[in-house]
């Protein structure tokens, strides 16, 4: 979460599952990342009630919002969408299609019509009501903005590093969804390895947009 301050932007940094929610007077816009939970696994993950209701919070104040993964699955919930298994995961590196209105939006309109976006996700949401479809892939939609809110979904990874991604990559074989698609890893890192630098440009890209609009 951001909040203003005399000298720009103060990022606060909250873990649901290491300290309780910080007060939320003073934040000007939040981003909302992912998590190996699925939104329907509070009984398994009691603070995800807690992640609930500060987003939930927020959402009702107005406070422009960027939900990644994870965290757009959880924005399109609490917007009213549904939230479900997806029929297969989406891992590895993925063709995205931008919309006309993804075209056209401030936060993903400087992007090509079509590009690869990096993944790992087995759930996937419906639009939610009020909801603006701006890129789908082959499998499902992959961005949303709420009408006339600063509050956008994204369902692919413009954040992760060459060394997060690793990471999830060195854990693929505790992941049955990820081993059940027949990919694999070293292929993915190899490709990762090549192709990585290029989205993380992307991925600097969309947040400064986001906290220019949230501005």
């Amino acid at each position: 979460m951001f909040a203003d301050t005399a000298q720009g932007h103060e990022l606060v940094e909250w873990v649901p599952h290491e300290a309780p929610a910080p007060g939320l007077n003073g934040f000007g816009a939040a981003i909302v990342f992912g998590a190996e939970a699925q939104v329907d696994q509070e009984d398994t993950h009691p603070w995800l009630r807690s992640e609930k209701q500060v987003v939930g919070e927020l959402l009702a104040r107005g406070t422009p919002l960027l939900g990644v993964c994870f965290g757009s699955q959880l924005l399109a919930e609490l917007a009213g969408a549904e939230v479900r298994r997806a029929a297969e995961p989406e891992i590895g590196w993925h063709e995205v299609e931008l919309t006309p209105e993804g075209s056209a939006d401030p936060l993903l309109g400087f992007l090509p019509p079509r590009f690869e976006s990096l993944q790992w996700h087995h759930y996937e949401w419906l639009l939610p009501p009020g909801g603006v479809a701006l890129a789908r892939s082959a499998r499902c939609l992959q961005a949303f903005r709420l009408e006339g809110r600063p509050v956008w979904g994204l369902q692919y990874h413009p954040e992760v590093t060459e060394a997060d991604y690793g990471s999830w990559l060195d854990d693929w074989e505790d992941d049955p969804g990820a081993v059940a698609t027949g990919q694999d890893p070293d292929a993915i890192r190899a490709e990762t390895a090549a192709k990585i630098a290029a989205w993380n440009a992307i991925g600097r890209g969309i947040a400064e947009r986001f906290l220019a609009t949230a501005e």
